[in-house]
């Protein structure tokens, strides 16, 4: 069985901003929220090749234990950076409600 490789996530356009007013006319965040929900679901296709590939290495159905190591390894490394996006996303809306109040 082989791996994907990890996709890269797709870089967010700037967006021109006049005076920080709003953002110009057909800017509505599809392409942000299209790049995060292409990450998302290149997670869990990276986190079922890695369990596929563990549970062929349990059975002794994996000739080759180095695939199987790779792949947990992307899946985690994936996961982490997800979580870390995340993160920064909660403590950047939580910085907005402070400045407010």
């Amino acid at each position: 069985m082989t791996v994907a490789p990890i996709a890269p996530v797709q870089g967010v356009l700037p967006t021109d901003y006049v005076g920080g007013a709003a953002p110009v006319a057909g800017t509505d965040g599809s392409a942000f929220a299209t790049s995060l929900t292409g990450a998302v679901d290149n997670l869990q296709q990276l986190q079922s090749t890695s369990n596929q590939l563990a549970v062929s290495a349990v059975t002794g159905n994996l000739d080759d234990i180095h695939n199987a190591t790779l792949a947990a390894t992307r899946a985690q490394v994936t996961l982490e950076l997800m979580a870390t996006v995340r993160n920064k996303g909660v403590d950047a809306f939580n910085e907005i409600m402070r400045m407010q109040a």
